[in-house]
């Protein structure tokens, strides 16, 4: 009888090891696949709901999530419409599960594509920078990492009369952009 209670003592630690061995490859595996997760997949995965951004020198700023690129997201605010955000300004999240689920993707396209779809609708805009710094006028055009603003009036249009300068703006500086 000894003998039946050792090997099924043996059996039951052997199971037991091998249980704590699955458990650590899983959560192994698990840590590996969460590292490949980034801010975009995670943004990806809210597209349409509720957020809460913290933005570099704007503050909180919360929404709807409308598009998520490769390194920007444009978020539907209730007090002052749509808001393109660059990732870099962002310095924090909160709002529904982000957790990705695989289905959602978003848009693989940069901040400097974006840009130019607003350098081509001749919008007026407002962009805030690093500082807090809000800038009016239409973006004339858009370099790799840059962008070149012609300031005007928000109320006004972009003509020649009421251009009061032209600035660069580098999309390291960008940290907000809206309509005017």
């Amino acid at each position: 009888m000894r003998w039946d209670d050792l090997f099924s003592d043996l059996g039951a630690q052997w199971d037991a090891e091998k249980r704590r061995e699955l458990d650590g490859e899983v959560a192994d595996r698990t840590r590996r696949e969460r590292a490949l997760v980034g801010l975009h997949e995670r943004l990806a995965a809210a597209l349409g709901a509720r957020v809460a951004l913290t933005v570099h020198a704007v503050g909180p700023l919360s929404g709807r999530v409308l598009e998520v690129g490769d390194g920007w997201l444009l978020l539907a605010t209730e007090a002052r419409g749509p808001a393109l955000v660059p990732f870099p300004a962002v310095t924090g999240v909160a709002g529904p599960s982000l957790r990705v689920d695989g289905a959602s993707s978003g848009r693989r396209f940069g901040l400097g594509y974006a840009l130019r779809g607003l350098s081509r609708d001749r919008a007026t805009v407002l962009v805030t920078d690093l500082d807090g710094v809000v800038l009016s006028g239409t973006i004339d055009a858009v370099g790799r990492d840059v962008l070149e603003l012609s300031e005007h009036a928000p109320d006004l249009a972009r003509r020649a009369e009421n251009v009061t300068g032209r600035r660069l703006v580098p999309f390291s500086a960008v940290v907000l952009v809206r309509p005017a």
